[in-house]
């Protein structure tokens, strides 16, 4: 890995389809709006796209905790953008300011943090567990 500078971003983008709504996750009587995981998960795709290029053959980051305030709903068909900024690089441990937009409009806000893995003893580890 190399050093992850403090203020590195990144993004990433999704066009809401009725498979990211909450009423297919949940209740089906809640209104078709965007799930609050798929947000989380637009969220942390930008952490990862923010660090991405600081991280060595092999490597990876998984996500480790996550604190979120969902803001505005958002029906399908409107495009979200994540955003993330590094804010804190402690050794293996990222942290990440994290939002999401609707357009112009902020729909959720937090903070996020990710934890540098190797994918091979990683992979070794989960098959420890499944034996």
């Amino acid at each position: 890995m190399q050093s992850i500078p403090l203020g590195a971003q990144g993004s990433f983008n999704l066009l809401v389809t009725p498979d990211h709504l909450a009423n297919r996750f949940k209740d089906a009587t809640l209104p078709p709006v965007l799930a609050t995981p798929v947000m989380i998960m637009v969220m942390e795709n930008a952490a990862l796209n923010a660090i991405k290029p600081f991280l060595g053959a092999g490597e990876s980051a998984l996500g480790t905790h996550v604190d979120v305030r969902h803001l505005a709903a958002t029906p399908a068909g409107r495009r979200v953008t994540g955003e993330a900024e590094v804010t804190r690089v402690d050794g293996r441990r990222i942290e990440f300011t994290i939002r999401a937009r609707d357009g112009g409009e902020e729909i959720g806000v937090g903070t996020h943090e990710r934890m540098v893995i190797d994918l091979a003893k990683f992979s070794e580890r989960m098959r420890s567990k499944s034996s």
